[in-house]
């Protein structure tokens, strides 16, 4: 079977009916992901969808109407994002030797406590997508606002070989 053209990456992201976008243009001064070495630096990325529009269920503060599982969802399209601007820097997603670090935002009331299971939408996706390789250090803050009041925003490192 010819499979020359299609990474290890992307066969698995086809098997979990994953469709990278096209990535998100930056909305101000500053640049989708910058390679420098071995390391790519991903800016934070919004929750958009396949379309590059915001579902009305990932608008809006974690502890208002929005629930546990469209946070998880949220916080798994922003990983999605993430990996699409890895695609567009690096060309393969089988040159990522490991996922280092995940950061996320999340758009929440104050007395919001349930930030690392939001955050585990994207971390989860990411160890299920590379295995051991996607286990990473993480950070997880709850935010006042975030861009066009987007309900979660990740950023990522990897190490890129």
């Amino acid at each position: 079977m010819s499979q020359n053209h299609t990474s290890t990456i992307e066969q698995r992201l086809s098997e979990l009916g994953i469709v990278l976008p096209t990535p998100a243009a930056p909305v101000a001064n500053y640049v989708g992901a910058v390679l420098t070495g071995s390391t790519l630096v991903v800016s934070g990325q919004l929750c958009f969808d396949a379309a590059g529009k915001l579902a009305p269920a990932h608008i809006g503060k974690m502890g208002d109407s929005a629930t546990l599982e469209d946070g998880q969802a949220a916080a798994r399209l922003c990983v999605i994002n993430v990996l699409a601007q890895v695609k567009a820097v690096v060309g393969s997603l089988d040159r990522v030797v490991r996922c280092v670090r995940l950061g996320g935002f999340i758009n929440c009331q104050p007395d919001f406590a349930a930030l690392p299971q939001v955050m585990n939408g994207a971390s989860d996706l990411i160890v299920q997508i590379y295995g051991d390789a996607g286990r990473h250090a993480r950070s997880t803050i709850g935010v006042a606002q975030l861009p066009l009041n987007a309900l979660v925003e990740v950023e990522g490192l990897f190490e890129i070989r």
